[in-house]
């Protein structure tokens, strides 16, 4: 074993995320996914790919960039998984989105193993990743994340230490909460201008100069809401849908009211409903037109 990096998952984020770590890390890299396109594409890169037995035969730092908890637990805890297979000395980073829970599971679980284990789940836009600007999140106890943080800056222009193990997750699924309940706010704004004969261009630009300004809106809502452009294979509304569903846990966990949560799950419910599940998550504002027609 040799002191390689080993990237599990390399779609939608994971493919540019992996392509930066081969260009800036200095290191080897082995990438291992169902689909064999972006690991040809990856190759240009210098990217060696690879099965995950043979990740978890060469490398010290393993990575991982998968759809959700459900894959995150088969790879690391299915059998022949990673915990089955940890060796001293490992570094275990989860760049998914998944249940804070699973994270805090999985820290004891490779612990036990003497295998260091971070959740850093990522934020902002797939440009993003392919800028290598990403927000990560990350909870680790403070010795793995000194060690690990010039690594995510390979990917990431913001990388945030929030505390021990599954605090990354909790940061990163709230902060897509806020997301989505404004994106909500941002539809139903558009909804009732254009209804009113008011033009969306106008109403977003005016709301960029006052208070109303977000990051949400001048790309959820500039950027696709307005022209209506929702593209396949970006961040999906099922996709969405799943990590609110890891929020509404959070908050039934903790006994906290999450009426907003609910109010964006009925719409993305219902959006997915109107046949919009695998299209870029900001489409939920059709649900409000078509209600709005109705």
């Amino acid at each position: 074993m040799t002191d390689k990096i080993g990237f599990i998952g390399v779609g939608t984020m994971g493919e540019p995320m992996c392509r930066n770590l081969a260009r800036k890390s200095g290191k080897e890299v082995l990438a291992a996914d169902r689909d064999p396109a972006p690991l040809q594409r990856l190759a240009a890169d210098g990217v060696r790919s690879a099965s995950v037995d043979e990740i978890a035969a060469e490398c010290t730092t393993i990575l991982l960039s998968l759809p959700g908890g459900k894959e995150v637990e088969q790879v690391c805890l299915g059998k022949g998984g990673l915990v089955s297979k940890a060796k001293l000395g490992w570094t275990v980073i989860d760049l998914s989105t998944a249940p804070a829970s699973l994270a805090r599971r999985l820290y004891a679980e490779f612990e036990g193993m003497a295998t260091a284990f971070a959740d850093a789940p990522v934020a902002r836009t797939r440009q993003a990743a392919i800028d290598g600007t990403l927000s990560i999140m990350v909870g680790a106890t403070p010795e793995t994340f000194r060690r690990i943080e010039p690594l995510l800056r390979c990917m990431a222009s913001d990388v945030t230490h929030c505390g021990g193990a599954g605090s990354g997750q909790a940061v990163k699924i709230l902060n897509n909460m806020i997301l989505f309940q404004t994106g909500v706010a941002l539809a139903e704004a558009l909804s009732i201008a254009r209804a009113h004969g008011v033009d969306g261009q106008v109403l977003f630009d005016t709301l960029a100069k006052g208070s109303a300004d977000s990051f949400a809106l001048r790309n959820h809502g500039m950027k696709a809401m307005l022209p209506g452009v929702f593209p396949e294979r970006a961040f999906s509304t099922e996709y969405a849908m799943k990590d609110l569903s890891y929020a509404i846990q959070m908050a039934e966990e903790a006994g906290v009211p999450a009426l907003g949560a609910d109010v964006v799950r009925e719409l993305m419910t219902r959006t997915v409903e109107l046949g919009h599940g695998a299209e870029y998550w900001p489409v939920l504002v059709k649900a409000i037109e078509d209600a709005t027609e109705k």
